[in-house]
């Protein structure tokens, strides 16, 4: 993380808070503000934030406030909102008035890069809410997310880190999504990172030596995966050792092991139980830092925060949004 806060130092980007009234949200800005990670939008009732980032003392060049009942957006908003939905001009201006809805309006109209929420407003409320406003990155058909995974005493993966997806989004993906997953994460982990993504696609068979419907799901997604990105390194079915452990691999699928088997930077696991058990697990016993849910597959970068976030946890998820919209620039 701390490498990731020098690389976002000074990008400036320009995040917009629907929920800058929260007290976290605001002293996360004032962090984030000493290295000019962000030049936010803070979203709310106008005095209340003035008042809010005078007490943080935020300097007034540093944020920007759009109060949703007196904003000089409101019209243009409601008029980009009722296009979308067939709505009226006037029950449009009344949900702009959201600070959720506008906010995302304001990145879909190019106005703000990108959006994090979730400390007030619940997971489901941001992804709907994004999906139908900012919309899929195209060729995606639903959205994803990713925990890097930092495993002390850990050699493999990437240096120690791995990258486990998706493990808050889709409870039982289907081979479309799960090839979303898959492609998405490479993207996320070159652009974050600067990985070359070896990504597995998990199961509980390795090539074949199990035959269940959700065996085929995973091989059906690996086929999808590498038809629509032939040059990613996507491989699977595997066993979670015969992704990690190179000797493993070589016992299970002998000379066929190419450029993944045993040396996994990214596990793409087949459903969400498995994936959330997988990262909170690791997190535990193993002692892992667990940085995410970071979210992928939407047209521009949104990023979900725990309703149970701390300010340093607000932080890394400015840190990680402005790295990711910098890489979309």
């Amino acid at each position: 993380m701390d490498a990731l806060k020098q690389r976002a130092s000074g990008l400036r980007s320009r995040i917009v808070f629907p929920e800058a009234e929260d007290d976290r949200i605001m002293h996360a800005v004032k962090l984030a503000s000493r290295s000019d990670i962000t030049r936010p939008l803070l979203m709310g009732r106008g005095e209340v934030l003035a008042e809010k980032a005078a007490r943080e003392g935020i300097p007034k060049a540093k944020f920007d406030i759009v109060d949703p009942e007196h904003s000089p957006y409101l019209a243009r908003y409601a008029r980009m909102y009722s296009r979308m939905f067939h709505a009226s001009q006037s029950v449009s201006e009344k949900i702009m008035k959201n600070t959720l809805f506008m906010g995302a309006m304001s990145v879909a109209a190019g106005d703000a890069q990108g959006l994090i929420a979730g400390a007030v407003y619940t997971s489901a409320e941001l992804i709907s809410v994004s999906r139908s406003i900012i919309g899929l990155h195209k060729g995606f058909t639903m959205p994803s997310s990713f925990f890097i995974m930092s495993v002390p005493g850990y050699a493999g993966g990437d240096k120690g880190v791995l990258i486990f997806a998706d493990c808050s989004v889709n409870p039982s993906p289907c081979p479309n999504a799960l090839a979303d997953t898959a492609i998405a994460t490479c993207q996320s982990a070159r652009r974050l990172l600067r990985w070359t993504p070896r990504a597995a696609m998990l199961s509980f068979s390795t090539k074949g030596s199990a035959s269940h419907a959700e065996v085929e799901k995973v091989a059906k997604a690996v086929e999808i995966a590498k038809r629509r990105e032939p040059k990613l390194m996507i491989d699977g079915e595997l066993q979670a050792d015969a992704a990690l452990v190179m000797s493993t691999a070589k016992r299970k699928m002998g000379g066929k092991l190419g450029p993944v088997a045993g040396r996994a930077n990214i596990l793409i696991f087949p459903d969400l139980d498995a994936g959330n058990i997988a990262y909170k697990l690791v997190n535990i016993l193993a002692g892992a830092n667990a940085y995410g849910p970071i979210l992928q597959g939407f047209a521009k970068p949104v990023s979900d925060l725990s309703r149970g976030a701390t300010p340093e946890d607000i932080v890394g998820a400015i840190t990680v949004l402005s790295i990711l919209i910098g890489g979309a620039r």
